[in-house]
């Protein structure tokens, strides 16, 4: 690798990550501003972004993936199935959280997945307790406490709804994460997760059309707000993130995607001035350290990735 293609890399990385975490910070101003529906915001980000990582794979990589995901009907249904219960489930329980709370504890309580994964490949005997996961687990409890109750325990300082949308996108990041690893395995990540989200998109098209809205009333401000959340909060972002593979190892992008939710507090704090008590500070510090552990203990390659050892993202 050659300074100028891991700068290159470097840059990348830290791109997406941002985009990830000011897009949340970006969709609650759309809540909270302009009345968007959480259905119909997840709908039509999960179709356009979609599509568009399916037109980045084709014109850079193996266009045959795209349909030939579909011709093995194992393979079908399981995407469909990822589609539905991972992608749709985590970007909907993600957005529902941000829509009765904030982004910044959305963002927070969704890295819960990685606590939960270890809590469940210990319960199926496919992994030992150790140390480092006792720390883990430890840090992300104590921050869960400080975050949602900023100290107190006479009461919550996050809605009750918010909390519980939160945890639950971490529970479906977790699925998430340990389902598509078999799809990951035999095709590229651009044609999972593009395909992942137009499934998700089109499953809650159902309930709520892309079609369906007012969109006279919303100003200009809020088009750009709705360009930023679908182009560069998810489909920019995600190609970025995939993109630095090509320059960087895993645990490095593991470690600057740890930008995602920093970008997302701190544009809560500063942008939309949300309050954020001092023990609300304590906790965050606490869960990024949490994700700091699990990347630095991570064992991946320090070499460049081969095709399907590339991670994803699902914010």
């Amino acid at each position: 690798m050659n300074q100028l293609t891991r700068r290159t890399g470097f840059v990348l990385v830290t791109t997406g990550a941002t985009f990830w975490g000011v897009g949340g910070t970006v969709a609650q101003k759309l809540f909270q501003d302009y009345a968007i529906d959480v259905n119909w915001l997840v709908t039509t980000r999960l179709l356009i972004a979609g599509f568009l990582l399916l037109a980045v794979h084709f014109f850079k990589n193996d266009r045959s993936q795209i349909l030939g995901v579909w011709k093995n009907k194992k393979v079908a249904i399981q995407l469909i199935i990822f589609g539905l219960l991972g992608m749709l489930a985590v970007q909907y329980t993600y957005m529902a959280s941000i829509k009765h709370g904030n982004a910044a504890v959305a963002t927070l309580l969704q890295y819960l997945a990685p606590v939960m994964i270890i809590g469940y490949v210990i319960l199926r005997k496919q992994a030992v307790l150790k140390r480092n996961d006792l720390i883990t687990v430890a840090l992300a409890l104590v921050g869960c406490f400080f975050l949602l109750t900023n100290g107190s325990i006479s009461g919550l300082s996050v809605p009750t709804l918010a909390i519980v949308w939160g945890v639950l996108s971490g529970v479906a990041l977790a699925f998430y994460t340990l389902y598509a690893v078999p799809l990951l395995a035999q095709y590229g990540s651009l044609v999972i997760v593009g395909w992942a989200m137009i499934i998700g998109g089109f499953g809650l098209s159902f309930i709520h059309p892309p079609w369906d809205i007012s969109l006279t009333s919303l100003t200009i401000e809020a088009y750009l707000y709705l360009l930023f959340v679908i182009i560069f909060g998810t489909m920019i972002a995600f190609w970025f993130y995939i993109e630095s593979l090509q320059s960087l190892s895993p645990k490095e992008t593991s470690l600057l995607g740890t930008l995602e939710p920093l970008a997302a507090v701190f544009t809560t704090v500063i942008w939309l001035k949300e309050p954020f008590g001092m023990f609300q500070w304590a906790g965050t510090a606490c869960i990024i350290g949490m994700i700091l552990l699990l990347a630095l203990n991570k064992k991946a390659p320090e070499k460049k990735p081969l095709k399907n050892e590339k991670p994803y993202r699902a914010s």
